[in-house]
């Protein structure tokens, strides 16, 4: 056994003398990147039931690798700077307790934009027990992370430089921490903010305006896991707030895209915000219905938008009260979709009828609604999505398309119109006049050099 001991130790020296080599006699090898806790309920409980919070922080000095943070790290951490902001990611429900795997992108994506310190909380334990459970829990959880702000504080950091990033219950997580700082934390963006158990809470048990001096919240699946009102100063409802485009309805497909696809579409339409591909804007309205009909087209001032311009773009003071603003989307990245609004007059009608109006732009794909015409109406309005601006499309077809179902023939069309909003500069609406829409035969129109000063 001699031999085997000596061969160990020859091979340790080797390697000793390696890693001295490599990161020089006067360096400390590089330690291990610090990671979210793995947990399951048995070892929840197997640990005493304690939330065992803890945080991870990334700069740009350590964008690929995260360390630990808090109280006993303060004083040596080289990489927390006070003087910069710092943002906040805080995670929700985590039903098999498992790490979110979003972290280290949205971080990533949040330094691009700005150098600051991103601080992640970690409460892995806490968020992997029964829904019900959890939310007993979370406050627990926000009075934990209000210690870490105050021996901030105390090492020279604002209340104002902080900015709260929660997602799902995590929003309410940043919610009751600003509650706890009588809304003195500089922001707080929630992402699709938890529904169960939230919909009807006081204003004390879940985010609110006053939480911070800016709330805002993004709301893509309103009618199952997140909350369906208002809980900010800026509420941006996406597609209506309920069912976005690209997450499937059927049964199925796989769970992700059945269960949270939905929900986590706010998180990922954050991050394409952060990268800044194109700008996501909110118009204000009093009902996503109202929208679609082309009743709101604009805002007094410069419209809200999706990312980190301060107050989203709002310039009025003091903040408005909660309101309700809607955008439309794509299905994939970069999510921006260009809001078009068509505008159809016909002559009145025998009988009701049916138009489908299609906008087409060469490598995109086409872009479609269906317009229900009665018998005592000659106006019609609808907002729809289209992946390209209004003087990048090629040209609109109008279908009747209700020969099966309606009895009307001809449509005699006064004029079909198209427009873009928020607008940029003067550009008036692409109009064309005096149609003839017949059964069977589909009205094409193609634009040729449109807008050239757009």
């Amino acid at each position: 056994m001699g031999w085997k001991l000596k061969t160990v130790q020859t091979i340790l020296s080797i390697l000793a003398f390696y890693i001295t080599f490599a990161v020089g006699e006067d360096e400390e090898p590089r330690s291990e990147c610090a990671d979210f806790n793995n947990t399951t309920w048995l070892e929840y409980h197997q640990q005493g039931s304690k939330l065992q919070v803890q945080y991870l922080l990334l700069t740009r000095k350590n964008t690929d690798c995260a360390s630990l943070f808090g109280q006993d790290f303060l004083s040596n951490n080289t990489y927390f700077n006070s003087s910069q902001p710092t943002k906040i990611i805080v995670h929700g429900y985590r039903a098999l307790g498992s790490k979110p795997s979003w972290v280290k992108q949205l971080a990533q994506a949040l330094l691009r934009v700005q150098d600051a310190n991103v601080v992640v909380v970690d409460w892995i334990y806490g968020a992997s027990l029964a829904y019900n459970m959890v939310v007993e829990n979370y406050k627990e959880v926000a009075i934990q992370i209000s210690v870490l702000i105050n021996q901030l504080q105390n090492h020279g950091c604002k209340l104002e430089s902080f900015h709260f990033i929660g997602v799902s219950l995590g929003a309410h997580v940043s919610g009751f921490v600003g509650t706890l700082f009588k809304g003195k934390i500089g922001r707080i963006t929630g992402l699709d903010p938890a529904g169960p158990m939230f919909k009807r809470a006081d204003t004390f048990d879940r985010l609110d305006p006053s939480d911070a001096l800016f709330v805002e919240a993004i709301h893509t699946d309103a009618d199952y896991f997140g909350i369906s009102i208002s809980v900010g100063h800026a509420d941006f409802f996406l597609n209506g707030g309920m069912d976005q485009a690209g997450c499937s309805r059927s049964r199925f497909t796989s769970m992700y895209s059945y269960v949270i696809c939905d929900h986590m579409r706010a998180l990922h339409i954050y991050i394409s915000a952060l990268n800044g591909t194109c700008p996501l804007t909110g118009i204000p309205c009093s009902s996503y219905e109202d929208f679609l009909k082309g009743r709101c087209l604009g805002c007094p001032g410069r419209c809200p938008r999706i990312g980190l311009l301060e107050n989203s773009g709002l310039t009025v003071f003091p903040l408005p009260q909660p309101k309700k603003l809607f955008l439309l989307t794509t299905s994939a990245p970069p999510f921006c979709a260009h809001h078009i609004l068509v505008q159809l007059e016909v002559f009145l009608l025998d009988k009701s009828a049916e138009v489908q109006v299609i906008l087409r732009t060469g490598g995109h794909p086409e872009t479609e609604q269906r317009l229900r015409l009665q018998t005592d109406g000659t106006m019609y309005r609808r907002v729809i999505a289209h992946p390209v601006p209004l003087c990048e499309i090629d040209s609109i077809q109008l279908k009747n398309t209700g020969a099966h179902f309606y009895r009307q023939g001809d449509i005699h069309v006064v004029s079909v119109c198209i427009s873009e909003f928020p607008s940029v500069g003067e550009v008036e609406p692409l109009c064309v006049k005096k149609i003839n829409v017949r059964r069977g035969s589909p009205w094409n129109h193609d634009f040729v050099q449109l807008c050239e000063n757009y």
